[in-house]
């Protein structure tokens, strides 16, 4: 199969490689896919590039976690009514060697989740990581019907997905965005209130519009948020966090003590098993009734994957996602 790969941690350009490796077979309550769409996600990216220290965790990789694509091939143990299935997959590369910057990826079966027939391999594909990190973040204490949601970066991968999932399950959705030109960008058919975190009082804005305090943050960025998210919590608010920009976060301890506070730190690669079964779940019911959207900024073919990491590592609004050949 042709595929794209590291033995080395580095710069894309350094040390991706693309051509043939063996094509994988299923094993017990296994199932081969045929990628058509490969996501990439920052922490592919992070990972191929040693981020915080890590190490290879084997001796080659095969980078990406998310795709789109058909089941062609299942193990023992497994229905062969999968078999031609479209299916979305996500944590290939959690824990494991070989992801989905290939033709073919084997993964156990519970992270193929069909993918209803008029959904794109596009959205599939963008689903996983980001969409399953924003599930747990908006629902891992609870529903949130008839709750206020704040959802920092909303205008990012996990954000967006956030506060669409907040607004289908039944929320109403504040958000905030870096800079007040960012606003135009906004959904509000999702979001009811947006707040620029540039703006000269982006706390006084927020309780204006939830003056009794806002129940749930979903949180991008904890170190440069945590004094704007205690002044407007609701008592008992959740404030789930899944990035901050110190690696040591500060936080004003005692004014969220007094708040009660419960501070839920968001680690997709670590989730249990039942949330991730949970999040696939309702991933896929919100997006078949076309509650979800996902705005794609690029589609790199696999010759150019070095291109698509930097694009991620660059930043940018819009999933960067890698195409397979067939």
């Amino acid at each position: 199969m042709l595929a794209s790969w590291y033995d080395t941690q580095g710069p894309a350009a350094d040390v991706l490689r693309v051509g043939e490796l063996p094509d994988p077979e299923p094993g017990p309550g296994e199932v081969r896919v045929r990628v058509t769409v490969s996501g990439v996600n920052p922490g592919d990216t992070k990972k191929r590039r040693g981020w915080l220290g890590s190490s290879m965790p084997f001796p080659r990789v095969v980078p990406h976690s998310d795709a789109a694509g058909v089941v062609d091939a299942v193990g023992d143990g497994v229905s062969a009514r999968r078999v031609g299935q479209r299916v979305w997959v996500y944590g290939a590369q959690s824990y494991r060697a070989f992801g989905t910057a290939a033709q073919y990826t084997v993964v156990p079966e519970d992270l193929a989740v069909r993918l209803p027939d008029q959904l794109g391999d596009e959205l599939g594909a963008s689903l996983g990581i980001p969409g399953i990190t924003a599930h747990r973040a908006v629902f891992a204490d609870g529903p949130v019907d008839g709750r206020i949601v704040l959802v920092h970066g909303v205008l990012g991968g996990v954000g967006s997905l956030a506060a669409q999932l907040a607004r289908w399950g039944g929320a109403t959705v504040v958000a905030s965005v870096r800079r007040r030109a960012d606003l135009e960008h906004v959904d509000p058919d999702v979001v009811a209130h947006a707040v620029a975190l540039d703006s000269p009082d982006p706390a006084a804005t927020i309780r204006a519009y939830a003056p009794g305090g806002v129940h749930r943050i979903v949180e991008v960025s904890l170190s440069d948020n945590a004094d704007l998210d205690n002044a407007v919590v609701a008592n008992e608010a959740v404030v789930a966090a899944y990035a901050t920009g110190a690696d040591r976060t500060g936080i004003p301890f005692w004014p969220l003590l007094f708040n009660n506070v419960t501070l839920r730190l968001v680690g997709s690669d670590d989730f249990p098993a039942e949330a991730r079964r949970q999040a696939a779940r309702d991933l896929t019911a919100a997006a078949a009734v076309g509650a979800l959207r996902v705005a794609v900024a690029e589609l790199v073919p696999l010759a150019e994957i070095a291109e698509a990491h930097d694009r991620v590592d660059a930043g940018g609004r819009g999933r960067v996602l890698v195409t397979i050949p067939r």
